[in-house]
């Protein structure tokens, strides 16, 4: 546990300014992600350090197919999550708090190390959303970063300017997912707005961070061909060289539909690589 960043007192309570939630959190609560806590009168990091999940995995597993392809980088998960995606396909570590899991604790220096270690290029924060974690995220990475390491995040983006700022000039690369191309599916699904992903990823570009952008496609509710070509569209006027991800959904959590067909994904590779150079296909 450490004291957190990127938090005001108001009114007895703390205003967490970490994500656009900025969740107002009352003495002995915790914020809707589940991993920031207000101790007397103070906002706290629960997950700082407290890793769920540690792997050694292909970078492609990211997925990163124009980042150092055929290497390797070692992976680190936390839990809990700014979003409440129904349809979360690490639910069980993303939607849970630190009450219900194994945790092994590592410290930024020793992660720092590890990530360096077993031919790994690297630390990928991921599994969970890694944004939530931001002190342990910011320490690691800059210490891998001394030690000419590569940084990775696997992230929703969900996170406002400042702490992106602060962070990204650290980071090398970064998987984003962006769930739909509307805000209704954003508040419907996820909790979340579809403006502030658009704004975050635009500031990962500016900050010339490689990122690669995944889509998981589910069946009628984000794979329509009007919803698609404007994704396309927005990713296209940021960079045509941006690789795109569309993955195959399959039930997960709460969200029980079937799995998305073949032809709708390849629908939407079709329509995408009219304007963007590279699109993939994962999950299938």
């Amino acid at each position: 546990m450490k004291i957190a960043k990127h938090w005001l007192k108001e009114n007895g309570s703390t205003r967490c300014l970490l994500c656009p939630h900025e969740c107002l959190i009352i003495e002995g609560n915790t914020g809707l992600c589940r991993a920031r806590k207000n101790i007397s009168g103070e906002l706290f990091s629960l997950s700082y350090g407290k890793l769920a999940c540690i792997n050694l995995d292909p970078i492609e597993k990211k997925p990163l197919r124009h980042f150092y392809p055929g290497t390797k980088i070692m992976s680190f998960g936390s839990f809990g999550c700014n979003f409440r995606c129904s349809f979360c396909q690490n639910w069980q570590i993303s939607q849970c708090d630190e009450s219900t899991m194994p945790l092994q604790e590592l410290s930024s220096e020793e992660a720092s190390k590890l990530a360096l270690t077993q031919n790994s290029i690297g630390a990928a924060y991921t599994y969970n959303e890694p944004l939530i974690n931001f002190e342990w995220v910011l320490e690691t990475s800059q210490k891998v970063k001394n030690k000419n390491g590569k940084n990775v995040l696997v992230t929703n983006a969900y996170a406002n300017p400042q702490p992106l700022d602060d962070l990204l000039g650290f980071i090398d690369a970064a998987n984003i997912d962006v769930k739909a191309f509307t805000e209704s599916f954003y508040r419907k699904y996820c909790g979340g707005s579809l403006t502030k992903v658009i704004k975050a990823v635009e500031k990962f570009a500016q900050k010339s961070v490689h990122i690669e952008i995944t889509t998981l496609l589910i069946p009628g509710e984000n794979d329509s061909v009007e919803e698609i070509s404007k994704l396309v569209d927005w990713l296209a006027g940021i960079n045509a060289e941006i690789p795109l991800h569309f993955s195959k959904y399959f039930p997960s959590y709460k969200l029980e539909l079937e799995p998305t067909p073949m032809d709708v994904l390849q629908r939407a590779a079709d329509i995408a690589s009219k304007k963007l150079k590279y699109v993939y296909l994962g999950n299938v």
